[in-house]
């Protein structure tokens, strides 16, 4: 049976399998800021530092699939710098579409290293 969800699939995703992945230090991602996290297979992940504390998304806009680490980040809101769609980035929540929230990794920061929960 065919689909009719319009929205883009996520293929740049990280598969989700508990390991811990070590992504930078903290004093690399200034307060405020966004940033793209590749990993070795080539999936992407946005990190943000919101006032100190740091949390991971899906790094695509599943409106049209614009990098999220690009977008303009309110406090936990980051808006999609292609048509303004806007995600709060602790929860993954959707606040412009209800239904079209992103995933959310853990972050865990030991001894100023910045590490991801896949």
């Amino acid at each position: 049976m065919k689909s009719f969800d319009k929205r883009p699939i996520n293929l740049k995703k990280p598969r989700r399998d508990g390991r811990l992945i070590t992504v930078g230090r903290v004093e690399d991602l200034p307060e405020g800021r966004g940033a793209t996290v590749e990993l070795m297979d080539g999936t992407e992940l946005a990190l943000y530092n919101v006032g100190g504390r740091f949390y991971a998304v899906e790094n695509f806009c599943p409106h049209k699939g614009a990098p999220l680490a690009d977008g303009f980040l309110h406090g936990r809101i980051v808006e999609c710098c292609l048509h303004g769609w806007r995600f709060d980035v602790g929860t993954g929540q959707c606040l412009t579409r209800p239904g079209c929230d992103i995933e959310t990794y853990e972050v865990v920061i030991e001894d100023g290293v910045i590490k991801i929960r896949l």
